[in-house]
């Protein structure tokens, strides 16, 4: 198995900062020669899952997002994960509770004869199945354009605010996903999609390519994404087995909160190193969490001490035994 170095960590940690920072000045912020950069990356690339790449923001796309819980028989789950998994509408596909249940964001378009096709008619018709629920997501404390902090603690603020200067230098600007006080949701174009359709998997593809890709030139495709990343129309991400950072324990946290301090306790878990990702949603419980810890006994540790407070009712804790895909990278075979 690989073993990720302290080169590697802080390499991860500059794309989190700046996806599309230049391998030259990644390296010069590691104090590493950009050959060794570029060498690690493609070896992260190939053998530990390491992908860059871009989502547009909810505001944006206008897209609705369930969690979806499959209860399924033993035999058939893991071929509806990977059916799953290999939808254009899903992501963070995942297998959990002892392999009967499998857990995964949906996106559903807003409006159309369509829009919940997935929720009401296909998922209901798969043999295998005999349990759904779903949930649809209402605000998320944490997640989506801010990363866990499990790969954000190498680079010290001095190497951060250097790749930072150089990103908004670019006119870049920052891609916080969440429109300024005041400002309306901008809307994504047929024009703008296929232009963030072309970065879903590689948000590092040069101009040039961009240029390919939606039949424009280089200039114009920098120029367009500049300003969209401005507008928060999406958001650069970072996908890596949280295994090859010494994490062996997964599991979602699903949580019932009494209304009154839903935000009050949502906020302070959004705090919390342990978790990647917390977000309000409808149903029974009414917040979910994805908790990463090292082994067993830091996640009883962090379940004992950390979120044993009255407000927390209730708390149903769901080991996450396989990821099919994340946010847009299928983990299949």
């Amino acid at each position: 198995m690989l073993v990720l170095d302290d080169l590697d960590r802080g390499l991860i940690h500059a794309l989190q900062v700046d996806a599309r920072a230049p391998f030259t000045l990644i390296a010069e912020v590691l104090g590493s020669s950009t050959q060794t950069v570029v060498r690690r990356y493609r070896r992260m690339y190939a053998q530990a899952g390491l992908r860059v790449v871009t989502l547009p923001t909810p505001h944006s796309s206008g897209a609705h997002q369930w969690f979806v819980r499959l209860t399924a028989v033993t035999r058939s789950a893991h071929d509806i994960a990977v059916a799953l998994a290999r939808r254009p509408d899903t992501s963070w596909v995942r297998l959990t509770s002892g392999g009967t249940e499998i857990v995964a964001i949906i996106h559903t378009a807003p409006s159309g004869p369509d829009a919940h096709a997935l929720l009401l008619r296909d998922i209901p018709r798969t043999a295998g199945i005999t349990s759904v629920s779903a949930h649809y997501l209402l605000h998320t404390y944490l997640g989506g354009p801010t990363a866990w902090r499990g790969r954000v603690n190498v680079l010290d603020e001095d190497q951060q605010a250097r790749l930072r200067a150089e990103r908004d230098a670019t006119g870049n600007g920052a891609d916080s996903g969440v429109p300024a006080p005041g400002e309306e949701p901008y809307l994504l174009t047929d024009t703008d999609r296929v232009l963030l359709d072309a970065l879903r998997e590689d948000a590092r593809l040069s101009y040039a390519e961009l240029a390919a890709a939606t039949g424009t030139t280089a200039s114009t495709a920098a120029r367009r994404l500049a300003e969209l990343r401005a507008r928060g129309a999406f958001f650069f991400d970072v996908d890596v087995d949280p295994a090859l950072l010494g994490i062996t324990v997964s599991a979602l946290l699903w949580m019932h909160v009494a209304p009154a301090h839903l935000d009050a306790v949502a906020t302070a878990l959004a705090d919390h190193e342990e978790l990647a990702l917390v977000a309000a949603t409808t149903g029974p419980t009414n917040l979910v969490a994805h908790a990463l810890c090292p082994d067993a006994e830091a996640l009883h540790a962090y379940l004992t001490r950390r979120v044993a407070w009255e407000a927390v009712t209730r708390i149903e804790t769901a080991p996450v035994l396989r990821t099919y895909k994340s946010a847009t990278t299928l983990r299949t075979p």
